[in-house]
């Protein structure tokens, strides 16, 4: 550009100078052709383009063949070249690796202390830093590497591999190295280009092997992210990795007491540091209330958060997903380079791609190892005709080297025919230097065996080449069975539940209301106290004249005069209603009517009248759950009304849209309504089901009824560890993902349980009512190694015994659960089933009793929740025993 720019400016002085001699050369300029006039913006055009190309292809882009990016391909071949089974300074590899890499030492050290993190291709040796806390790798020099085993098996093959000549032309790198394994999804891959980005995030190491087979057998499969920090993610945006997708990551947040909390495990591509950063910010803002936080991870995560005020660990929980770093949503840009130039190509097809590559590349690897081996075949058998036949006396008499080949040539051709191919002049090149020690020393019966050998092993090849498919299959079987021990998914998918942030938010502000000058807000002197709200809240405020909206909480603003109702508005909320009777102010008549408001347009005026002037609302109340009152209206006194009152039931109105007209409730003036008597819920308790997916309440209908809840109601839940807990009523309540059973408590209700006692090595069976235990309690045995074997709150099961071991001959057992024992403590032993030794023990509800019919919305009330195949009228619930258990018996 400096040469370009030189110019300009020289052209420049020239015109300043000359002026003359540039008007009389002005026809010339004229004339020249446009084509050859190379301006700036063409050259910066073009080079940008280069430049840009450069960056996609050679930098930031992973390749489909091996999922690498240059940077990381010229590392991994360099510590090939390295590789002697010894680590490696890592200074040294970064030097090693400049003779392929045209960028500095500062890129590929980054570029290899990434892969080192990533625990799949390198071993490491010292401190390569911690992911969890975002601490740095100790310098170059002080830290060392060399391939993984894995690696070395799945990345590396020369005669397979494609070459080209480094940058500098002293040098050969791969074009891109021959991986039988999906490397590009298996880690995951972030680049930023020039006009192009790339993010692949990582999949389960076995869930590749899985899906790779899955789609050899012509089957279908799915593929979601798994992150080295576990957390949990939901899946249901993730669109194949593809742009416009979406994934949410949350932390896993577990409750150790009523005012702590601990983050164990983090979303993908945060750390301890940024996360409590986040919490911190949070509190700052009022968001939440934490009093205390204290960092305590090593090798695992473990941030402790004390909670300060009267938040409860449930909103906590909330609020922590919703206004921190908790929860995070990623959105994937899966990105390959493919055939030279950028693909956008989703998950699914990069695992196909991988899997065809790998099947090519093994299938390659059978048809060299072939080649070679007949190569063999055919030096073996020419040489042990050569010698067997003693083709080697014939040339004794021959003078010139050529007569030497012929008449070898012509001693071997009786026996061409036995041969693989056709003999060449190099073949009997290779004759003449035999030796003569190893003619005298030549075992036919080793020749033999080595030549079955080699026919063995090609036959076997080429077995494995007639079925590549199930080669390929086997292979990464083997790989599985290899490396994938201690790779389990870390990170749980789920489905995330909306947080309504305006509810988990923590009430940091007053509200206050000036009812004379019809202001309110949160630095009003001179108002009355209403309620605590927080910022993100909505009020909804109601005025005498009819009028009503919704505003954001704020310092001071005018709602209007003659303020009726001030409160916090929730969208959705069907069961608040409200009870109104309004005059309207054209005809005078007065007219009642029942509606909720689950949804209005913030500051937006609505009328619960009919809008006429001077209208005005005569009783109001707002209602928490559609709660009913009978009224007393009494009238103005005028001449021959002979009545003066009556009393009005609001249960006999139904209830309507916010924008209805009402019941007519008088054509007469009133003069005043009173309250005379409260009335209860018109929509009786509110219907809730339990959703396993997020694991929270819900009134949306799913397969597991809780019940019809009123606000004094309790939950019982019961665990896997035969263990049970009776929480109170409340839709923010977070529930874990080890409960077996969760209900409506009901302290009368009786239930079964069978359980094997560690303690007396048999089975037992109880049946029981739950007391209202607020923290979690054992129902079985308290010693550690007693299990939960079957539960049922049917009332009357009966329970089925096959046996198994030795007592296998005695087959099953079918007891009456109520003939067999009476109805006891839940901190009663129970009763023992068996002495014997059984295969499964499991409840089994009479086919003589027909089950109750259960109300609508509660087919699936009481089904345990942890077995999808439990139906009403079967539970099974199969046994493993431990392999040290051993079951007593006696003469008895």
């Amino acid at each position: 550009m400096r040469h370009i720019f030189a110019a300009m400016e020289e052209n420049t002085h020239t015109n300043n100078n000359e002026q003359e001699f540039e008007d009389n050369q002005q026809s010339e300029k004229h004339s020249v052709d446009n084509e050859n006039i190379l301006t700036v913006t063409g050259m910066y055009e073009n080079w940008f383009l280069d430049y840009a190309s450069y960056v996609i292809l050679e930098r930031a882009v992973p390749h489909i063949r091996d999922g690498l990016k240059p940077v990381q391909r010229r590392i991994l071949h360099a510590m090939k070249l390295l590789d002697d089974g010894r680590y490696n300074k890592v200074a040294n590899i970064i030097g090693y690796t400049m003779q392929f890499h045209p960028h500095g030492d500062a890129s590929i050290g980054d570029a290899l202390v990434q892969l080192g993190q990533k625990n799949l291709l390198i071993d490491t040796q010292g401190n390569w830093g911690n992911t969890l806390t975002g601490d740095s790798a100790a310098a170059p020099r002080y830290i060392e590497a060399r391939l993984s085993k894995f690696a070395l098996e799945v990345l590396f093959n020369p005669k397979t591999t494609e070459w080209k000549l480094s940058y500098d032309g002293r040098n050969k790198e791969p074009i891109y190295l021959p991986a039988k394994f999906p490397l590009l999804l298996a880690q995951g891959v972030e680049g930023i280009a020039v006009g192009l980005a790339s993010k692949i995030l990582p999949h389960n190491f076995i869930e590749l092997i899985d899906a790779s087979i899955a789609f050899l057998k012509d089957r279908s499969f799915e593929l979601y992210p798994d992150f080295p920090s576990g957390g949990f993610v939901d899946v249901s945006r993730y669109n194949d990795g593809l742009r416009g997708g979406k994934i949410k990551v949350r932390a896993k947040i577990e409750v150790i007491d009523k005012k702590t909390l601990a983050v164990t495990e983090l979303p993908f591509g945060k750390t301890t540091s940024s996360l409590i950063d986040s919490i911190i910010s949070a509190n700052e803002k009022s968001k939440i209330k934490i009093k205390k936080i204290e960092d305590k991870t090593s090798d695992t995560v473990k941030i402790i958060i004390h909670l300060g005020g009267d938040i409860s660990t449930d909103q906590a929980i909330d609020a922590l997903y919703a206004f921190t770093d908790c929860e995070i949503s990623i959105s994937p840009n899966s990105t390959v380079i493919d055939d030279d130039k950028p693909r956008f190509m989703g998950v699914s097809e990069i695992l196909k791609r991988s899997a065809d590559n790998t099947l090519g590349l093994l299938k390659l690897e059978l048809e060299i190892e072939i080649a070679e081996l007949n190569e063999s075949l055919f030096f073996a058998s020419l040489e042990k005709i050569f010698i067997e036949n003693r083709i080697y006396l014939e040339i004794e008499e021959c003078t010139t080297f050529e007569e030497i080949i012929e008449t070898i040539d012509k001693g071997l051709e009786p026996f061409k025919k036995q041969l693989v191919r056709e003999v060449t002049r190099d073949d009997i090149i290779k004759l003449t230097e035999i030796k003569i020690k190893r003619i005298s020393k030549y075992d036919a019966f080793k020749a033999d065996q080595y030549i079955k050998n080699l026919l063995e092993r090609i036959e076997k090849a080429q077995y494995n080449l007639d079925h590549i498919v199930d080669y390929t299959i086997d292979y990464y079987k083997h790989l599985k069975e290899k490396y994938g021990k201690g790779r389990e998914r870390k990170t749980q998918i789920r489905s995330f539940d909306s947080i309504e942030v305006s509810r988990v938010a923590v009430a940091n502000k007053k509200l206050y209301v000036n009812f004379k000058e019809g202001f309110l807000g949160t630095e009003i002197k001179d108002g009355q106290y209403m309620f605590d709200c927080s910022d993100l809240d909505d009020i909804l405020i109601f005025l005498k004249n009819g009028t009503y909206f919704i505003t954001k909480v704020s310092d001071k603003i005018f709602a209007g005069q003659n303020i009726l109702h001030v409160e916090i508005f929730r969208k959705n909320n069907k069961r608040k209603v409200y009870n109104v009777a309004y005059m309207d102010g054209k005809t005078g008549y007065s007219y009642v009517k029942r509606f909720n408001i689950p949804a209005l347009i913030r500051d937006k005026k609505y009328d619960i009248t009919q809008g006429n002037k001077y209208s005005k609302i005569l009783y109001f109340s707002a209602n928490q759950n559609a709660e009913t009152e009978i009224v007393i209206v009494k009238h103005k006194p005028r001449p021959r009304l002979k009545k003066l009152s009556f009393e009005f039931d609001f249960s006999t109105l139904p209830i309507r849209n916010k924008s209805a007209k009402g019941n007519l409730l008088t054509k007469h003036l009133v003069h005043k309504i009173i309250l005379k008597e409260k009335g209860k819920s018109s929509l009786g308790g509110q219907k809730v089901w339990y959703d396993k997916e997020v694991m929270r309440l819900t009134t949306t209908e799913t397969e597991i009824f809780v019940g019809e809840m009123y606000d004094e109601d309790y939950i019982l839940t019961v665990y896997k560890d035969g263990t049970y807990k009776v929480v109170a009523f409340d839709m923010l309540t977070h529930f874990s993902d080890d409960i077996l059973f969760l209900k409506k408590y009901d302290s009368k209700k009786i239930f079964n349980a069978v359980y094997f006692n560690a303690e007396q090595n048999y089975p037992y069976l109880k049946r029981f009512t739950f007391d209202k235990a607020i923290v979690k309690t054992k129902f079985i045995d308290e010693n550690e190694k007693s299990y939960l074997i079957d539960f049922t709150d049917f009332e009357t099961p009966q329970i089925e015994i096959v046996f198994g071991g030795k007592d296998a001959k005695k087959g099953i057992k079918i007891i009456d659960a109520k003939e067999f024992l009476a109805v006891k403590s839940v901190n009663a032993r129970g009763k023992r089933l068996t002495q014997y030794e059984f295969k499964k023990i499991s409840f089994v509800i009479p086919e003589t009793i027909e089950p109750k019919e259960a109300p609508e919305n509660e087919q699936n009330d009481g089904a345990q929740i942890t077995n999808e195949n439990t139906t009403v009228q079967e539970i099974d619930f199969e046994v493993i025993m431990p392999e040290n258990t051993k079951i007593k018996k006696n003469n008895q």
